[in-house]
């Protein structure tokens, strides 16, 4: 999928954008819409299509391993531009999703310290649940500062 296909890609709802238009993996795999709730908390969506399904039609669990990955990072961050990675990740499928499902993620912050962050997260259908998972998250400092790095 090229940058012009993710940056036309419509939100399958209303008000939600691509947390981070330049992500290619993420972005590729997806594109997953965002959302801040009104209680503070993100919500991801993903409406499901033909490639995001396996040979027996049901939704790749690898999809589902890395919305919740994506869910679970941004619920760790304190500040916006706060970069984490996954140091641990435990997940259960639960259920199967399908082509044409609207499949949405959310997550909770269950513990942060100064370097960590404990975070479990749930991905549905509605009000099926096709995956819990749980992660620690370690933080490894500012998405810009780790962006200027990279180039000098």
């Amino acid at each position: 999928m090229s940058d012009t296909d993710r940056a036309e890609t419509p939100p399958p709802l209303d008000g939600y954008i691509i947390y981070d238009p330049v992500d290619p993996f993420e972005n590729d795999a997806g594109p997953f819409h965002w959302r801040r709730l009104d209680d503070g908390s993100h919500h991801f969506v993903l409406r499901a299509d033909h490639r995001h399904t396996n040979a027996w039609g049901v939704v790749h669990g690898g999809l589902l391993m890395t919305m919740a990955d994506l869910t679970m990072s941004v619920t760790a961050k304190a500040e916006q531009d706060d970069a984490y990675v996954t140091v641990a990740f435990n997940c259960e499928f639960v259920a199967a999703g399908h082509e044409g499902d609207l499949v949405e993620a959310r997550a909770e912050l269950v513990r942060r310290t100064g370097s960590m962050a404990f975070v479990r997260g749930r991905v549905q259908v509605g009000e099926n649940t096709l995956f819990v998972c749980s992660a620690v998250m370690r933080r490894i400092g500012k998405r810009g500062a780790l962006n200027k790095d990279k180039t000098a």
